[in-house]
């Protein structure tokens, strides 16, 4: 089996296990949804969440933010991990969509092939390759664009899709390209909601229950905690019912 037929098999098993499609958890702007992602950055997503929350309320718009004090900025998200780091970036970063477009719109971003689009976005301060995909994938952008966290990265590692010593950011590059270039923005995104939700729910950083995962046999990982266990084609992983935070 060729790493890009056990990725489809990894795919086709977890999305019985987690009912693709999996629905959208929301549709935001782009540029709404690049300061979310910026804001998230070793953050819990309920207190990123309200970070941006909080932004939104006391500014006007994003044009306000730019102009604002940044110490005004970094109070409004304070509840986001080193705030005083992320709000001059988030000023950097707004202004230099300004400068570059002469608007503070990402729509543009639609008109471009997945991989232009995001050399573009990763040009400003700041975007690596999982913020400039949640923008594509996450936003109303809905564009074929994979990100990896730390939950999809680790279930990748474990059975083999990864060399262990692959940071993220690398892995962008290499899942992506196990995937069939023709999948629609629908069934990237289920890719990496699957993964994502196998590491939260069934592959856990310590103690992973493969005993009721349904990769074990594919799995390296699980075969030497388990090297008596055979194939588990019956197995299910715990169902899902809606996404987790990561």
């Amino acid at each position: 089996m060729t790493l890009n037929e056990k990725a489809l098999e990894i795919h086709r098993r977890l999305c019985r296990a987690y009912h693709c499609p999996i629905p959208y958890f929301h549709e935001m702007d782009p540029i709404d949804e690049l300061v979310s992602s910026l804001l998230s950055h070793r953050t819990r997503n309920a207190d990123s969440g309200a970070a941006f929350k909080e932004l939104r309320k006391r500014f006007a718009g994003w044009q306000a933010v730019i102009d604002a004090p940044v110490a005004k900025v970094q109070d409004a998200i304070r509840r986001a991990n080193w705030p005083e780091q992320k709000a001059p970036r988030i000023q950097q970063v707004l202004a230099a969509i300004l400068r570059e477009r002469n608007a503070l719109s990402l729509d543009f971003l639609a008109d471009m092939d997945v991989p232009e689009a995001r050399e573009w976005l990763e040009r400003l301060p700041g975007v690596g390759p999982k913020t400039s995909a949640a923008v594509l994938s996450f936003s109303r952008l809905r564009r074929p664009a994979l990100p990896v966290d730390s939950h999809h990265h680790r279930v990748a590692i474990r059975t083999g899709l990864l060399a262990p010593k692959v940071a993220v950011g690398p892995s962008h590059r290499i899942l992506a390209a196990q995937l069939p270039p023709d999948w629609t923005a629908q069934e990237v995104y289920d890719n990496h909601e699957i993964l994502m939700l196998h590491g939260q729910r069934c592959c856990f950083h310590r103690r992973p229950a493969c005993e009721r995962c349904p990769l074990l046999d594919l799995c390296p990982f699980g075969q030497k905690l388990r090297p008596d266990a055979g194939p588990l084609p019956g197995r299910q992983a715990e169902p899902v019912a809606s996404r987790l935070s990561s």
